[in-house]
């Protein structure tokens, strides 16, 4: 049996990714129906587009399973599961007549309804891009309203004029109260326009005697792609403490200074929903040994033509010592041998045998674009070759904590299977930017 805990997002991962604002007009706007005006107006110029919602053929339509194109979206949408768990348990539907607040599709693109109601479905839309205006949320959550009718016109075309933007103020996590947890922050940077920057910055935790921690949270601006905070295999291989190291230079070419830190990281914690509250089963904590420092990683992806702000937390909750009854550690499993030819699709997989007995608490996966699908195997004993991790959302894969952990022998192990479609003109392998491939298997475990 298992939790299935939702790091990030969902069915509609991508969905209008790139999307730019309209401006609400085009010619004979009231010979069209409500629906037509959504998918002219913003759907296909803006979603439908190679590489997102464009087709079944798309290698990324493994993870979202949405298509937008004319004469499809309206099918993939209304009345169809998400296949974001969170959404998905909560009973919402991709649209859902007559209930915006019960359609995914309107949390996605209303920040300001994520806001208000609490509810964390991943990152709104569009992902470093500019928000739909408040005219364009209203004629959806309209049309949403009055059924999500395919051929009527439900909604009055004079909404789509106003053009304003309501964006939430940003309001970063509060500091735990003292004596109950450490807060460790990226300070607020700039990200230049149509610009991916990546930064990494060593901090102190600020514990002065070991601390077990069970449970941490992470929140970040709207437009990141992930936040990891990374302990590191070397500890005499140290980045300099309080200096933001940038992934890329500005001319967008690779900071190999920066790559090479990245060799030593080891996953400690980390999300790419916008907002994530993990606590640890009762009695099981992770160890932060005194004077611990960690890289606090931050990626944020803008595309628009202004200077965007990325900003992050991550909020550490201990408790005491004599509560602990498990020490968790982090897997770091990865297949470096990767080669991935060009315009080629194929599964590799390696296997990782464990020397001592392991009790597996938790798994997550991590790969690139190019990833279709993530498979974990356990490898040997009496359930060889069953598999217990699937994940086909390279972007934002779901977290797995195990009620009764899995129990694996001395001489048992982990196989990570992970199937690849190549759609480029060039041979990939494993690497640290977006345009390479990785295939690890992260999580947590405790030794019997």
């Amino acid at each position: 049996m298992s939790i299935r805990v939702n790091l990030g997002l969902f069915g509609l991962s991508l969905l209008l990714v790139s999307c730019h604002q309209n401006d609400g007009g085009g010619s004979n706007p009231a010979s069209l129906s409500s629906f037509e005006l959504i998918q002219k107006k913003i759907l296909t110029p803006s979603c439908a587009l190679s590489g997102c919602h464009a087709s079944e053929k798309d290698a990324t339509f493994s993870q979202h399973g949405l298509v937008l194109a004319d004469g499809f979206a309206y099918y993939y949408l209304v009345g169809i599961d998400p296949k974001n768990s969170a959404a998905k348990a909560d009973g919402l539907k991709r649209v859902k007549a007559y209930s915006a607040l019960e359609s995914l599709l309107y949390y996605k693109l209303n920040s300001s309804a994520i806001h208000h109601t609490g509810q964390q479905y991943g990152n709104p839309m569009p992902l470093g891009g500019q928000p739909l205006t408040n005219g364009q949320i209203e004629f959806i959550r309209r049309w949403i309203e009055a059924g999500a009718s395919k051929s009527s016109s439900v909604v009055d075309t004079t909404v789509l004029l106003d053009k304003t933007i309501s964006t939430p103020v940003y309001e970063p996590l509060a500091v735990p109260v003292a004596g109950t947890g450490f807060q460790m922050a990226v300070p607020a940077f700039d990200v230049q326009p149509t610009f991916e920057r990546e930064v990494f910055l060593r901090r102190q935790v600020g514990n002065t005697q070991d601390i077990y921690v069970n449970r941490y949270e992470t929140k970040m601006r709207s437009g990141s792609h992930h936040f990891v905070a990374y302990s590191f295999r070397d500890q005499s291989l140290l980045p300099p403490m309080n200096d933001i190291r940038d992934l890329r230079n500005p001319d967008n070419s690779l900071n190999l200074t920066t790559m090479l830190s990245m060799a030593n990281h080891v996953y400690l914690a980390g999300s790419q929903a916008q907002y994530q509250d993990y606590t640890f089963p009762e009695g099981v904590a992770l160890l932060i040994p005194a004077g611990t420092s960690l890289d606090l990683n931050s990626h944020f992806v803008n595309k628009t033509t202004a200077v965007m702000q990325g900003e992050a937390q991550i909020n550490l909750y201990i408790i005491d010592k004599l509560k602990v009854k498990q020490v968790v550690q982090t897997l770091d499993l990865g297949n470096t041998n990767l080669t991935i030819a060009a315009n080629s699709r194929v599964t590799l997989t390696k296997s990782f045998i464990f020397d001592k007995p392991r009790e597996i608490l938790t798994l997550t996966s991590h790969m690139h674009k190019l990833g279709e699908k993530f498979v974990i195997k356990l490898k040997g004993g009496s359930r060889d070759g069953e598999v217990i991790y699937t994940s086909t959302d390279w972007e934002h894969p779901d977290i797995i904590t195990y009620k009764i952990p899995i129990s694996l022998q001395k001489g048992e192990g982990l196989t990570s299977e992970i199937t690849y479609n190549n759609t480029t003109s060039k041979t990939v392998r494993f690497g640290l930017t977006s345009d390479d491939e990785m295939g690890i298997i992260f999580g947590y475990y405790y030794e019997k």
